[in-house]
């Protein structure tokens, strides 16, 4: 399967894991060999509920027996997306209460940036450096990494980039301005959180100038930072939200939320701002439906910040210089790149599934699913400092 792999299937970069994968369960991934491996990675934050989820799994089962995909998004009402969005919206602070339900969170992105003009008449759209939206072209014109994108110019016009936490930066949002997008937790950046109310500030900003706030939540969503969004931590609603990842419980799927007085624009003048075939699919949609009740009856929401301090005490090394991130969106910091890399591969090696971020080096990605045990946090702990040991033992020789 292997061989297959590299030869039928595009790479996205010249040395993937290329792990054959058997099957998976719960916190745990196997592969074809039979061997076991604890997932500190969740499919990149994807999984909030673990593998093969029952609750998530039965109600895709169920759905498959009535209809999968019957008309293309927005045509017809049917139960399962009509379901969640409402249930998404009953628990979002006002105006964000209509959902346009897509297939990614690069997707999300696109709908969103279209929204801000649209509602705006304005084109000047602005980012942060070191941001990450998604990797289509309009979301890679609002990635704020220029290495990743310089080949691909021409991209959208317009673009203009501020540096998280920033103050000084907010100016740059002015009435030409339709829409600064931001992400309530720097992914790519380091998993780098708004400090010293700089987000409460841009929402200000925003406000004063007329520019819609986007807030990509899109791997800090659905519960990883101990709130159902990462918004919720910070004071301050946002116009639009950009959802995806976590929010099907690892079916592929995004969306893109704002008030109905916005959304409603997308219909009309010119009608079908926004199309997409299997956006809302019924399948997909009775999975995040069954991955949002899960989420809102039990109380793993509120047992991430538990265990983000289990981690937290678990991860003391003297190669952890530091951990940044909330909840179960963390990321361990090493000395350097070569080292987060050695690590990273010693613990595939023994085990325990760990990952790189998109332009940080030095981090060591930790997003397990949201159902992780305090046992299975213990143990993968142990791996982790295991392998920093034997690293730490390579440069001291």
């Amino acid at each position: 399967m292997k061989a297959d792999f590299f030869e039928y299937q595009a790479q996205t970069s010249p040395f993937p894991l290329g792990m054959e994968v058997s099957h998976a369960s719960g916190s745990y991934i196997y592969d074809t060999s039979g061997k076991k491996y604890l997932d500190f990675v969740a499919g990149v934050s994807a999984c909030t509920l673990g593998h093969v989820n029952k609750r998530v799994n039965d109600a895709i089962n169920d759905q498959l027996q009535k209809y999968s995909h019957v008309m293309v998004y927005g045509e017809y009402a049917q139960h399962p997306a009509t379901e969640y969005c409402k249930m998404l919206a009953n628990l979002l602070p006002a105006p964000l209460d209509k959902i346009y339900l897509v297939n990614s969170g690069t997707e999300a992105t696109e709908g969103a940036l279209k929204l801000a003009r649209r509602v705006t008449g304005r084109s000047q759209l602005i980012s942060c450096r070191n941001a990450y939206h998604g990797n289509t072209m309009g979301s890679m014109s609002v990635m704020g990494f220029e290495e990743r994108k310089q080949i691909f110019r021409p991209l959208i016009p317009d673009v203009d980039f501020i540096t998280f936490n920033d103050e000084s930066d907010l100016e740059k949002i002015t009435e030409r301005t339709a829409g600064v997008i931001v992400e309530s937790i720097q992914g790519g950046a380091g998993f780098i959180e708004p400090k010293n109310g700089w987000f409460k500030k841009l929402r200000e900003r925003c406000t004063e100038v007329g520019a819609l706030m986007i807030v990509d939540e899109i791997q800090p969503g659905f519960g990883r930072t101990g709130k159902l969004f990462g918004f919720e931590n910070y004071d301050a609603v946002p116009d639009v939200i950009i959802i995806g990842k976590g929010m099907g419980g690892g079916m592929p799927v995004g969306g893109f939320v704002a008030s109905s007085e916005m959304m409603d624009l997308l219909s009309h003048d010119p009608k079908l701002g926004h199309i997409t075939t299997f956006g809302g699919h019924p399948v997909i949609a009775a999975a995040c439906l069954a991955t949002l009740q899960e989420l809102t009856e039990t109380e793993l929401i509120p047992q991430t910040l538990e265990k983000e301090k289990l981690f937290r005490s678990l991860l003391e090394h003297n190669l952890i210089i530091e951990i940044r991130g909330k909840g179960l969106m963390l990321a361990a910091m090493t000395p350097s790149a070569e080292i987060t890399n050695k690590v990273i591969l010693k613990c595939q090696d023994k085990g325990l599934i760990l990952f790189w971020l998109l332009f940080e080096g030095c981090a060591i990605r930790i997003t397990p699913p949201l159902t992780i045990s305090e046992n299975e946090i213990r143990e993968g702990c142990e791996i982790l400092l295991e392998a920093l040991n034997e690293v730490q033992a390579e440069l001291q020789q």
